[in-house]
């Protein structure tokens, strides 16, 4: 005879089984974004939106497979503050094959808990340039030893080449993967996302939340994706694009001016500018270039309604590229960053081509015979209705009006000429080779 209590005990334990499964399930995830531009503001924000669910869900580890010439350095200390305070172990993963962890990127891979590459990628070249691409003088030795002290920070924390990470900074020192693994740079290489976990598999590191022992072997990897709106205003951080998007503003508003009621150009306008104003509110903006720039575009505008004989034209031309160039102040900035010199001179050329297109159709409108109203009646013939004199009534162009004769007085039916306008009357003078019918 069975005993009832083998069903009982049976039971508790394939409840026990499927509580212990679904645990180690649950522990055994990991979490994978990838981030393959440079760093801004939205790329800061992924990361550290990706950080909060992986520490809300109990992830194993989050890993930011990373491909990236570099970025704003305010950007980048709030991903290196955040991968700090992470109570889930961070991995970069610099991949695919190709791919480069440049100038920012090297602080986030030094940041990192765990830190690899896929071979055939490199890292470093991390030294401080200005929005033009270089940065000189006092100005800049203050930035190099800035940057200088933060990485060492970070690699002494991670127990990591110190040394060479200044060598980044200063020298712009870039190795490939190879090198890295040999030179303490990172700590291991691999191939792919799964040779990754199985590497990493039993290490232990310290994380926010104290030392934690990675069990990874069987994890099951889930992607991030970045949202819309990240993904819009990481496009728009370029400062190329911000710099596009304020000069498409101005215009907008421009045409919303000349042609009042149009509605869409001053929509757009406005759109492109709260959009490029946002975007410069995380970039290091010089406030006097674009109080240059909204002054060319000023001088542009007299220029069509003062004859300058060009020099108006010029001013605003010089003001705008002056504007251009010197935009976005000095500060530490990778390259990928700057704002591009084609661009610069692309737009002046252009809007300078613009406005003296406005300028050439302005003058051949005030000599252009006026062809609506009153005026627009001058030079036309038409049909006395009645004998005129002082007053009387004539036809021009189907419409009936009030007119008197210029000269002497003229018969009923007779063709006349417009020569004139007084208010709502016509003056009329009889046509040449015209008789009373």
């Amino acid at each position: 005879m069975l005993n009832p209590f083998f069903f009982i005990n049976r039971k508790y334990l394939l409840a026990a089984f499927f509580v212990i499964a679904s645990f180690c399930s649950h522990a055994q995830t990991v979490y994978s974004i990838t981030v393959n531009e440079s760093i801004n503001p939205a790329s800061a924000e992924f990361i550290s939106e990706s950080i909060k669910t992986a520490e809300k869900q109990n992830a194993q580890a989050l890993i930011i497979q990373l491909n990236t010439p570099g970025g704003l350095l305010t950007s980048t200390r709030e991903i290196v503050t955040n991968m700090m305070d992470s109570r889930v172990p961070v991995i970069v993963y610099i991949a695919p094959s190709g791919a480069r962890a440049g100038s920012a990127g090297v602080f986030i891979t030094m940041a990192s808990n765990i830190a690899a590459m896929a071979p055939g990628t490199n890292i470093g070249a991390a030294h401080p340039v200005d929005m033009q691409g270089g940065a000189s003088g006092i100005m800049n030795e203050k930035i190099t030893n800035d940057a200088v002290a933060f990485i060492r920070s970070i690699a002494e924390k991670r127990n990591r080449n110190e040394d060479w990470a200044e060598d980044a900074i200063r020298t712009s020192s870039s190795i490939p993967a190879t090198e890295a693994l040999n030179s303490n740079v990172i700590n291991l290489m691999a191939s792919s996302e799964r040779e990754l976990l199985q590497k990493v598999n039993g290490l232990e590191v310290n994380t926010a939340a104290g030392q934690v022992t990675l069990q990874t072997s069987n994890a099951r990897i889930t992607e991030i994706e970045m949202g819309f709106f990240q993904k819009v205003l990481s496009r728009i951080s370029d400062p190329n694009i911000a710099y596009i998007l304020m000069m498409l503003g101005f215009f907008g508003l421009i045409f919303e001016l000349f042609n009042p009621g149009a509605m869409l150009p001053g929509i757009v306008g406005v759109i492109c500018l709260i959009l490029a104003f946002y975007t410069m509110s995380s970039l290091p903006v010089n406030y006097a270039s674009i109080a240059l720039i909204v002054f060319g575009f000023i001088l542009y505008l007299l220029e069509i309604k003062i004859v300058s004989h060009g020099m108006l034209a010029i001013g605003g031309t010089a003001s705008v590229l002056l504007g251009s160039l010197f935009l976005f102040r000095s500060t530490s900035i990778q390259q990928a960053g700057s704002l591009s010199m084609t661009v610069i001179i692309t737009t002046t050329l252009v809007t300078f081509l613009f406005f003296v297109f406005l300028v050439g159709m302005g003058l051949k409108a005030q000599r252009r015979k006026p062809a609506s109203g009153n005026d627009g009646l001058i030079g036309k013939t038409g049909t006395a209705m009645t004998k005129i004199g002082h007053s009387g009534k004539v036809q021009v162009l189907g419409e009936t009006w009030n007119a008197f004769s210029e000269g002497e007085e003229i018969p009923e039916n007779s063709e006349v000429m417009v020569t004139g306008t007084k208010g709502l009357n016509l003056q009329v003078r009889l046509n040449e080779n015209s008789t009373a019918i």
